[in-house]
């Protein structure tokens, strides 16, 4: 499979990105991770990802908090972010795409559904 680039996994559980990460490095990413959301943000700007997945409750900077200062950075405005979490609330589905989340998917994560947003993002 093609090289998609690189995806950025922000989260702080080191179960969930071992989970994500093997289904992103199946699909041909590379991956990194970070795991609060302001190591997120100085690791988006350092390697520019083609994609982030966000967890929402995280330290330091929750996921809602870091979108919206990736979303306000010149730097990293451009960069596709999918919230990926355990809230299943319509009001944290809308609170993310305020913040400028392009995706929303809730934990548990199937491969088919995560690569078929991930798709669907990457197109814009």
């Amino acid at each position: 499979m093609s090289d998609k680039g690189t995806a950025l996994i922000i989260d702080d559980s080191p179960t969930e990105q071992h989970v994500l990460r093997s289904i992103l490095e199946k699909a041909g990413f590379h991956v990194e991770a970070a795991l609060d959301g302001q190591t997120g943000i100085t690791r988006a700007k350092e390697l520019r990802p083609s994609l982030i997945l966000m967890d929402v409750v995280m330290p330091v900077l929750n996921g809602f908090q870091a979108t919206r200062k990736l979303r306000e950075d010149k730097d990293t405005a451009s960069i596709p972010v999918i919230m990926v979490t355990t809230k299943d609330q319509e009001t944290d589905r809308t609170w993310a795409e305020r913040q400028g989340a392009q995706g929303y998917l809730v934990k548990p994560i199937k491969a088919p559904e995560l690569l078929k947003v991930v798709e669907a993002v990457m197109r814009g």
